[in-house]
């Protein structure tokens, strides 16, 4: 595996998608940098464990958490971030390889690609969602601080 190589092509395919999707011209590094971030974060989980579903789940995780950092600091919403550095983490080849042996009347090993597609898609969704999760409750408890010192200085 060459690290620098897949840092740079997700880089670009992400920044890539950011320049199809409309995104703010001074937003594109950073919409590169997400995906770039939730590529390295999935390469380095598939050496690890071996299992490019929990892989996903880790690279959406840390897209979804980069975005809303990045949001906070461009004063943007998340999804400008999110949207283009999803993409490296797209089971695109897999959907590919179901519909081939699908049209080639290879029917056990569609299913066998579009159950992973399938799996992977959802390992996506759910680290988007859990990390949406996670950035929620750690607001909303910081809004609370920030209350009750308020609240403090006013008495």
């Amino acid at each position: 595996m060459n690290w620098p190589l897949e840092a740079f092509l997700s880089f670009l395919a992400a920044g890539s998608f950011g320049v199809i999707f409309n995104t703010p011209r001074r937003t594109l590094f950073s919409c590169g940098l997400v995906g770039m971030t939730g590529w390295l974060i999935y390469r380095s989980y598939v050496l690890v464990l071996d299992d490019p579903t929990q892989a996903s789940f880790a690279g959406a995780f840390g897209v979804a958490l980069v975005a809303h950092l990045l949001a906070k600091k461009f004063k943007m919403p998340m999804i400008i971030f999110s949207v283009a550095g999803i993409i490296p983490l797209v089971p695109g080849s897999k959907a590919y390889n179901a519909m081939r042996n699908i049209v080639e009347n290879n029917y056990l090993e569609a299913i066998t690609y579009a159950s992973e597609a399938l799996m992977i898609s959802g390992a996506v969704a759910m680290g988007l969602v859990f990390a949406e999760v996670l950035m929620q409750l750690f607001f909303k408890r910081q809004a609370k601080r920030i209350q009750r010192k308020i609240g403090m200085t006013q008495n």
